[in-house]
């Protein structure tokens, strides 16, 4: 591709030759001739300045100090290489396909245009949309429904009555509509099952990771939003709602009836109490506990999450708090020597 049409398609201004021949993008230690890197975080302008890349994506007022190098001027240098990979690495196109050794039952509608791996299992009343992938050994229940363009990679369980949208990509191992984690204790403190009847629905342009583990409510559903991302090893309770663009890192977890907001991040081992809500573009730091609801746009830290710049005042204090016991026995050794210094009455 030349460099001119990568620059339009990923919304960069050239500087130096926009006709030469870009093959593929990469990351600026690796990138080699006839690549495009790209600089965001200036703590790495000393590997730009070595980089063996053709072109590279950096800010509109960063100087790598180098001229061998065509300079691609971007906003957001991170957001262009994210497009330049994407032009270089398109989706694969999808083969229609049913594989033999599948067990797709009568009553379950794929179209044409769909594609089942090996040894996957298509339940009763199943509804998939057009050009869905269903890689080797999936198993859908009974009266799922999974909308167009959507990709379920192997391993993945999706329990009955779940919903799933447009464009999602569930990746391996993931369970979605599993029983909620509900209980009554008894009259002889034996804990009871409480049914769990509801779904899940899991909205369009979603991104689901290994492992991850969805709920299904006991009443209603638990509900993922639009363009939401979680990572891998996340474990989202029965009747969750999970906002639009919100980002759960690996490893968080999400009692029975939280609610996080649109554009909310939880970073790596957030625990979500039950029935909190996170207001819409809060952060939480990592392995943050959250017993109480977030206040829109709050960046909290800590176990119990409160306030970041207040975490790192008693982060200060408590560094300083093992020279308080030898600070108390200097005072007590002076007054000691005060007290004996006085003259007897």
């Amino acid at each position: 591709m030349k460099l001119f049409r990568l620059a339009q398609q990923t919304g960069a201004r050239v500087e130096g030759d926009a006709n030469i021949e870009i093959a593929s993008a990469a990351g600026v230690d690796q990138a080699g001739p006839g690549q495009v890197t790209f600089l965001s975080n200036p703590r790495y302008t000393s590997r730009a300045k070595t980089s063996r890349a053709s072109a590279i994506f950096v800010g509109e007022d960063v100087d790598i100090g180098r001229s061998d190098i065509v300079i691609l001027r971007a906003k957001d240098p991170y957001l262009a290489f994210t497009r330049a990979m994407i032009l270089f690495h398109p989706r694969a196109s999808i083969e229609a396909y049913i594989h033999p050794s599948a067990v797709v039952d009568d009553t379950a509608q794929v179209p044409d245009s769909d594609s089942i791996g090996a040894h996957s299992v298509i339940g009763r009343n199943v509804e998939l949309g057009e050009r869905v992938r269903i890689h080797a050994n999936v198993t859908i229940y009974d009266n799922v429904t999974i909308d167009d363009d959507t990709e379920i990679h192997s391993g993945v369980a999706i329990r009955e009555n779940s919903i799933i949208g447009q464009r999602v990509i569930i990746h391996n191992n993931a369970v979605i509509g599993s029983d909620g984690f509900g209980f009554a204790k008894d009259e002889r403190r034996h804990w009871l099952k409480i049914p769990q009847t509801g779904r899940v629905v899991i909205e369009d342009d979603v991104e689901i990771g290994a492992g991850t583990t969805i709920d299904r409510a006991s009443t209603g559903e638990t509900r993922i939003k639009r363009g939401a991302r979680l990572d891998n090893l996340v474990q989202v309770g029965h009747s969750c709602v999970v906002g639009e663009d919100a980002l759960l890192c690996a490893q968080v977890g999400m009692a029975g009836s939280s609610q996080v907001g649109d554009r909310v991040i939880l970073t790596g081992q957030v625990g979500i109490g039950g029935h909190i809500t996170v207001g819409d573009d809060a952060i939480l730091y990592p392995q943050s506990g959250v017993p109480n609801d977030v206040a829109p746009g709050e960046i909290l830290v800590g176990t119990p999450a409160f306030e970041v710049s207040a975490f790192w005042r008693a982060v200060a204090v408590f560094k300083k708090l093992g020279d308080i016991p030898k600070r108390i026995r200097g005072l007590e050794k002076r007054l000691d020597e005060i007290e004996k210094s006085k003259p007897k009455q």
